[in-house]
């Protein structure tokens, strides 16, 4: 496609494996957290020592690392703050992530060339915030996700600075974040990177003079949801994202394994792909939703892609997680002469099972596990040892960074 350049496809990265997978699996960038200031305090961060190899590994490849710096700081917690953000422009990190005024003005004033990304955690929902922001220095805008797209376009239309939405992922309640709820009930600062996610929880009343006796909080016939939010997927509409001009295209997810980076990353990267080689005859290609269904994910919604959306559009109905397969081995390795894959278990596999194959640059195939061994060489017939190391004979090549898992039918799914 002529004319329009092809927005950045960016990718979560909690840990070095997620990171790795994002690059394989045909992300341009990755964002992630440092050992200080960021908000996902849980999820496997980078330390001092760890960080400049993943940049190193990113760049590489010729991809960018994001590190987040986009917590809301308490005074005490500004004393370290110059020091860290010298480093992180020393050793090459290509934008910070930053939703604070104060930590963005301390970061203009030491490490000017530092390029800056507005965290979605500023809520920006307007032209005039977003222009704002560009003025005083930042160089990309990360939107409120409780934006219609009209909003979307209207600021682009607007705006000179690079923009940044969420395409696909977990939706807090309190979208764009600054939630309360983990803090008043946990102890656990939310804004602090400690979210316990507690709008996840299921709630009962207890009525002051019945202690005791525990009532459903009821919205409809299905259960108790009142704080729940279903996960966004823009993909049916992301010809009309393209179309945009959007800088930027974000899935969430640091906290989310290895199948699920893999997954989605692919599916938006085939999708973008698909797009800029012939707009024209472009359309949702049905295996990219069913990919998406694979993957652990709670029931699809738009967020507020079309305008403010209804409880149906927004809370689902049933609290527990879907997926289509099961992730059960990452190869590790294969010898192309023999047929034989190393691979690291994830999930019981046993001689019988059918399981598929998803590769970064291959089709899809399935196989029966027909033949199995450890690491020594001895046949076996089951591995169900967690990240239990072992050979498989594979039908077809494979690639180290493969994904195999199993599909779920019935009552599995």
């Amino acid at each position: 496609m002529k004319g329009k350049k092809k927005p950045e496809l960016l990718a979560p990265a909690g840990d070095k494996e997620k990171l790795e997978t994002a690059l394989r699996y045909g992300a341009d960038a990755v964002y992630l957290g440092g050992p200080a200031y960021g908000l996902r305090a849980q999820s496997g961060n980078f330390s001092r020592e760890e960080l400049p190899r993943v940049l190193a590994l990113a760049h590489a490849q010729g991809k960018k690392a994001y590190v987040t710096v986009n917590v809301y700081p308490h005074n005490e917690e500004l004393v370290d703050l110059p020091d860290y953000l010298r480093y992180l422009h020393e050793i090459g990190t290509d934008a910070v992530l930053i939703a604070d005024l104060g930590i963005f003005s301390i970061a203009r004033e030491t490490v000017p060339q530092l390029p800056i990304h507005i965290s979605t955690q500023a809520n920006t929902v307007n032209w005039a915030a977003a222009e704002a922001w560009r003025r005083m220095g930042a160089s990309r805008v990360v939107l409120a996700r409780e934006m219609s797209f009209k909003e979307i376009r209207e600021i682009r239309q607007h705006s000179s600075a690079e923009l940044e939405i969420f395409v696909h992922g977990a939706m807090c309640i309190s979208y764009s974040g600054r939630c309360l709820i983990s803090s008043y009930l946990t102890g656990r600062d939310a804004n602090q990177g400690n979210c316990t996610q507690p709008c996840r929880w299921r709630y009962r009343l207890v009525e002051e003079q019945r202690p005791g006796q525990y009532f459903p909080v009821e919205e409809d016939e299905r259960g108790t949801y009142f704080f729940n939010s279903k996960d966004l997927c823009l993909l049916p509409h992301i010809a009309e994202i393209l179309e945009s001009g959007i800088d930027s295209l974000k899935i969430e997810g640091r906290m989310k394994g290895v199948h699920y980076v893999a997954s989605v990353t692919k599916t938006y990267r085939a999708a973008i792909d698909s797009y800029f080689d012939d707009p024209t005859r472009f359309y949702i290609a049905p295996q990219w939703r069913e990919e998406l269904d694979k993957v652990s994910h709670r029931a699809y919604t738009v967020g507020f892609y079309d305008g403010a959306p209804e409880a149906a559009g927004q809370i689902y109905g049933n609290a527990s997680y879907i997926q289509t397969s099961e992730f059960v081995g990452l190869v590790e390795s294969y010898d192309a002469k023999t047929g034989w894959a190393v691979v690291e278990q994830r999930n019981n596999m046993k001689e019988g099972q059918e399981i598929e194959i998803f590769q970064p640059d291959a089709s899809l195939f399935r196989q029966y596990l027909e033949e199995m061994q450890d690491e020594d060489g001895t046949p076996i017939d089951v591995a169900p040892h967690a990240q239990q190391r072992l050979r498989i004979k594979m039908r077809k090549p494979v690639v180290a960074g493969a994904i195999l898992r199993r599909p779920l039918t019935g009552k599995e799914a």
